[in-house]
């Protein structure tokens, strides 16, 4: 399974945006529920103190008029404390005050402005609290009621806190059923989702899909199953292509090796056919000797001279077959001498040794300059059969071409990055245009039916380049031809080097 991240996932993210959005819903609504509330409360007291503050006035009038003052005094003392009246007072027309209960309350106002005849209620804001006060005028006496209306008001309106536990019951309600709905809806459907995919990635060959939940989420299962088949398939399809593409570099890299050693076979056997007659010479040196020392007469030093001769042709004969064997002897697969980096002097020596027998390199003027020390990281007898090859097409070249001529074997190092590059120089006809840019591909050859197959420089190109060198023919050499072997040097410096 996939680890789970630590951001919050989908069905939380909803419910907290839900819930802040109900915050800033309901927290504004609440209070003005709160405020409408207790300004309706509050108008509602203070209509409740008028009409209470009436009463009081009829009821004192109605007592001044049944009993006179006593009445008066015993009616005002018993309104006044009870239900919220504060204060009750009676007054002559004139504004004289007759009786008063509770705080004094001044009217004088009333009389003052000319018109003690009509009702007037007026709020009052005390310390204490809001007080309405009502004065209600007699033909006989007036009287002035203060009735409070904050009363009780610090036990706060039970709508406002009914409102309030609506909103909040609403609220959590409503969450709980949005976490519920989403996890049954979204949630546990991309789980499953999830849980499938997670299944196929691991190696699972079908991708079970959710079938419940919102039709989006069904609709993208599908997609994504289908996407999963095809995913499989093309899998399958690459791993078949993978093992094809092994198998045929496997078989690529067993036909470039017999393709090597065929051409080192037909290199060799190029050479020993060049090289019979130089082995036949000796042989009829020798068999010459032989014959004048079984004729017999002959004195100790001559003899001595005849064996002395018969050592040196013998000699002879040993030098060219040894050669022949060192380059046509393949290399083991652990052997030393296969990896060790070759000595660029001690290999070039060897080539100019094998060709020189050669009957077409009697009339070229084979010359070398190759400082000492030079080393190239492949090894030895695969750097000899590279430049045995292009050495060979260079002589039989200029034999061809002019009778007489000349090859150059060159080499030295460059610095940036350490490489030695040798060059091979003929002043022969050169590469003819036509497969000059083919030169290196298979079977591609200049030289006459039955005397070459093209493959030695495709098998000179493969040795090369897999010990990370090039080989090519300068393009800016026109005095013949100029082939160029660039190989990488063993890690250290190298003596010589040069841009």
């Amino acid at each position: 399974m996939t680890p789970r991240s630590a951001q919050p996932g989908l069905r939380l993210q909803i419910v907290l945006s839900l819930a802040g959005l109900m915050l800033l819903a309901f927290v504004p609504l609440f209070f003005a529920v709160a405020s409408l509330a207790r300004a309706t409360v509050q108008g509602g007291r203070e209509r409740a103190a008028r009409d209470l503050g009436r009463v009081v006035v009829s009821h004192a009038a109605s007592a001044y008029a049944r009993g006179g003052r006593t009445a008066l005094v015993d009616e005002i003392a018993g309104q006044a404390g009870h239900d919220g009246v504060d204060a009750v007072c009676a007054f002559t027309p004139a504004g004289a005050t007759i009786a008063c209960a509770g705080p004094p309350i001044d009217v004088g106002g009333v009389f003052d402005s000319g018109s003690p005849g009509a009702e007037s209620v007026r709020t009052v804001r005390e310390p204490s609290g809001t007080e309405v006060e009502v004065f209600g005028p007699g033909p006989a006496v007036a009287v002035a009621a203060r009735i409070a209306v904050d009363v009780d008001a610090d036990h706060g309106p039970p709508l406002v806190r009914l409102v309030a536990f609506y909103m909040t019951v609403f609220a959590l309600a409503l969450i709980v059923f949005a976490y519920f709905a989403l996890t049954r809806l979204i949630v546990r459907p991309i789980d499953q989702l999830v849980a499938a995919a997670d299944r196929v990635a691991t190696g699972a060959r079908t991708l079970g899909i959710p079938r419940a939940g919102a039709r989006e989420l069904v609709e993208l299962g599908v997609s994504v199953q289908a996407m999963a088949e095809k995913l499989i398939a093309e899998k399958a399809t690459l791993v078949t292509k993978v093992e094809e593409l092994t198998e045929t570099t496997s078989r690529l890299t067993q036909t470039r090796a017999q393709l090597v050693r065929s051409e080192r076979m037909a290199s060799v056997g190029r050479l020993a056919a060049g090289v019979a007659h130089e082995i036949g010479n000796p042989i009829a040196a020798l068999m010459g000797i032989q014959d004048l020392l079984l004729e017999g007469g002959h004195t100790p030093e001559a003899q001595q001279d005849f064996v002395q001769r018969m050592r040196r042709e013998t000699d002879r004969i040993h030098g060219v077959v040894r050669d022949l064997l060192d380059f046509a002897r393949p290399e083991a697969p652990g052997e030393v001498g296969a990896r060790a980096p070759a000595e660029v002097r001690a290999v070039v020596d060897d080539v100019v040794a094998l060709v020189r027998p050669q009957r077409f390199f009697r009339s070229v003027d084979l010359t070398t300059d190759v400082p000492a020390s030079l080393e190239v990281a492949l090894p030895a007898p695969r750097l000899t059969q590279v430049l045995l090859n292009v050495v060979l097409n260079a002589g039989a070249a200029v034999a061809a071409h002019r009778g007489r001529g000349r090859v150059v074997i060159r080499a030295y190092a460059i610095a940036d990055p350490a490489r030695v590059r040798l060059e091979v120089e003929d002043d022969g006809p050169g590469v003819d245009a036509k497969v000059r840019d083919r030169l290196f591909e298979p079977f591609v050859t200049t030289k006459d039916v039955g005397e070459g197959t093209g493959l030695g420089l495709a098998v000179c190109r493969g040795l090369v380049e897999s010990a990370g060198g090039d080989i090519d023919l300068d393009p800016s050499y026109t005095g013949g031809a100029r082939f160029f072997v660039v190989l990488p040097a063993p890690p250290g410096p190298i003596p010589g080097a040069g841009a």
